[in-house]
C-alpha cells in the first residue's frame, strides 16, 4: 500500500485516533492476524464465528503498525470507527483517489473493472497476464486474487496499490441490488465491463431483470471520460448501452457482425480448446484487422471471455498481434476452474468445482462431452448449485435433462440439494445405473474408486457452500 500516517488513516475513514499520529503504515492491509508483519493495518473486523478484535493484540505483536477497530483496545495503537467494514471501503476509495491525482508521487493507475453471471474471474486472468508486459512486469499491475470481488476482497485489493501500480484489473461481485454501485464507488473504472446476465444468485435478486439491473450499475459507475466493453451477444447487456453518460466510450464484442471485436470461424479442439480468427473493426470494413488464436484454455465459452479481455487491453493500446499472442498463452490461474488433470491411473478429471449455476453447469457439460468425444466413457460428478431461490428445482431438473441429451456416459449426483437433477435425467431418459444419486461426497468417492476406468473423463461441478 502506498504509505499513511496513523492521522491519514483516521482523516480518511472518519475515524478517531487512539494512536501516535505520525505512526506509518508502511506494509499491507490485512483483516487475519496470521497475515501480519511490520508495518501492516490490521482491521478488526467483526464475524458470525470469531471476532477480529479478539486477534488485534497478536497482529500488534507481529509487527502490526496500527489497528482498524470499532472500539479502543488497551495499549494498541487504534483507529475507532463505527464500522471496520464500511471503513476499509472508505480507506480503499481514499487510497485509489490520491493515487489517481498524482498526490503519492507515482505512476498514475488505469483501472479496469469486470462483473458479469459468469466469466468474471477467468477474464480478470486473462487481462492480468496481457496486461503484465505492457505493465512492465508483476510489480506494476495488480488484479484481483482468486475472487475477492466483494465489499471486504475489493478494498483489500485496491489498497494493495503502490507508486508503481499501472494497472489495477478488478472483479466485482453481487448478490443484491446496489452491490457494483458501491465497489465503483470505491473504484470508479477506466474501462468497465458487463459478461453477461445469467441466474447466479437469483435466489437474492428474485428476478433476472434485477439481476441485469444490477450488472447496470457498472456502466452507471464508470469514471467520466471513461469506457464501458459490452457483450454483443447477451440484449440483456447491450440494453445497457443506454446508460452510459455523453462522454462514455462503449465499445462491443461478441461472435454477431456487428460487435466491435469479434471471433469468427471458431473451431474446438479434441481437448475442449477453442480457436478463432480475432477481428477488430477500426470505423470501416476496410481498415478490419484479423489475428488467429487459439487458447489454452478448455471450454468453449471461454471465447467470450477471451473477446472482451482483448476489447479492453485493444482499448489501453496494445497492439492486435500482440494481444492474439498473448491470449494464445495464456492459462488458468485461478484453481477448480475448468482446470484438467491427467491422473497416473489414466483417467481425466476436470476440475470446475469452485461455483456452479445453470449457465456455467452447462458450459462445463458441454465441454466433458467435448472431451470425452466418441471413444471415451464420460462421468459427470454434479453437486447443488446454490442461492437459485423458487427456481432451484426447475433448474436443477434442466441440468439433468441436458446430461442425458449430451449422452453423458454415467451421472452421479451428491446431496440432497441435488437430488432433482438425478430426478431430470431419470425423466429425459436415463435408466439403470446411468444415473445415481448418492448423499455426500464420501459415498461418491467410494463409488468412484470401484468404478473409475483408465480412458474415463471426469467432470467434478458444484457449487462451494459458504464457510
Amino acid at each position: 500500500m502506498i504509505e499513511l500516517t496513523a492521522a491519514q488513516v483516521a482523516a480518511a475513514t472518519g475515524g478517531r485516533l487512539h494512536a501516535d499520529p505520525d505512526v506509518t503504515v508502511t506494509g499491507a492491509v490485512i483483516i487475519d492476524s496470521r497475515d501480519a508483519a511490520p508495518g501492516v493495518l490490521f482491521v478488526a473486523l467483526p464475524g458470525d464465528r470469531v471476532d477480529g478484535h479478539d486477534y488485534a493484540p497478536a497482529a500488534v505483536a507481529a509487527g502490526a503498525a496500527l489497528v482498524l477497530a470499532s472500539r479502543e483496545l488497551d495499549g494498541l495503537p487504534t483507529v475507532v470507527v463505527d464500522d471496520p467494514q464500511a471503513a476499509l471501503g472508505e480507506l480503499a476509495r481514499y487510497v485509489l483517489a490520491r493515487a489517481r491525482s498524482g498526490a503519492h508521487g507515482g505512476v498514475v493507475p488505469q483501472v479496469v473493472a469486470v462483473t458479469g453471471s459468469v466469466g468474471k474471474t477467468t477474464t480478470k486472468d486473462l487481462l492480468g497476464q496481457l496486461l503484465t508486459p505492457e505493465a512492465g512486469g508483476e510489480q506494476a499491475i495488480i488484479f484481483t486474487k482468486g475472487s475477492f470481488n466483494n465489499e471486504i476482497g475489493l478494498p483489500l485489493t485496491v489498497l494493495r496499490v503502490t507508486a508503481a501500480t499501472r494497472y489495477l484489473v478488478l472483479e466485482m461481485g453481487a448478490d443484491r441490488l446496489g452491490n457494483i454501485a458501491y465497489l465503483t464507488g470505491i473504484a470508479p473504472p477506466d474501462i468497465g465491463v458487463v459478461l453477461a446476465v445469467g441466474v447466479a444468485h437469483i435466489g437474492h435478486f428474485g428476478s433476472v431483470e434485477i439481476i441485469a439491473k444490477t450488472k447496470s450499475e457498472m456502466v452507471s459507475g464508470v469514471a467520466d471520460g471513461g469506457s464501458v466493453v459490452l457483450n454483443a451477444d447477451d440484449q440483456r447487456v447491450m440494453a445497457m448501452a443506454s446508460l452510459a453518460g455523453p462522454g462514455t466510450i462503449v465499445q462491443t464484442f461478441g461472435t454477431i457482425p456487428s460487435a466491435d471485436v469479434r471471433a469468427e470461424d471458431i473451431t474446438i479442439d479434441p481437448m475442449g480448446r477453442a480457436s478463432f480468427t480475432l477481428r477488430v473493426a477500426r470505423g470501416g470494413e476496410a481498415e478490419e484487422q484479423r489475428a488467429d488464436v487459439a487458447l489454452q484454455l478448455v471450454g468453449a465459452h471461454h471465447v467470450s471471455n477471451a473477446l472482451a479481455a482483448a476489447t479492453v487491453v485493444l482499448r489501453l493500446g496494445v497492439p492486435l498481434p500482440d494481444v492474439a499472442k498473448r491470449l494464445s498463452e495464456a492459462t488458468a490461474l485461478s484453481p477448480h476452474r475448468m482446470a484438467v488433470t491427467e491422473r497416473p491411473d489414466g483417467v481425466t478429471v476436470i476440475d470446475d468445482a469452485y461455483n456452479a449455476n445453470p449457465d456455467s453447469m452447462k458450459a462445463a457439460l458441454r465441454t466433458l462431452a467435448v472431451v470425452s468425444g466418441r471413444t471415451r466413457r464420460s462421468v459427470a460428478v454434479l453437486g447443488e448449485m446454490l442461492e437459485l431461490g423458487d427456481s432451484a428445482r426447475a433448474a436443477h431438473d434442466e441440468i439433468g435433462r441436458l446430461v442425458v441429451r449430451l449422452n453423458i456416459k454415467q451421472l452421479v449426483v451428491i446431496g440432497q440439494g441435488a437430488y432433482h437433477i438425478h430426478e431430470g435425467a431419470m425423466q429425459e431418459g436415463s435408466w439403470g445405473s446411468e444415473s445415481i444419486f448418492v448423499p455426500d461426497i464420501a459415498a461418491a468417492r467410494e463409488l468412484l474408486d470401484e468404478s473409475l476406468e483408465p480412458g474415463d473423463v471426469v467432470l467434478v461441478k458444484s457449487s462451494s457452500a459458504p464457510g
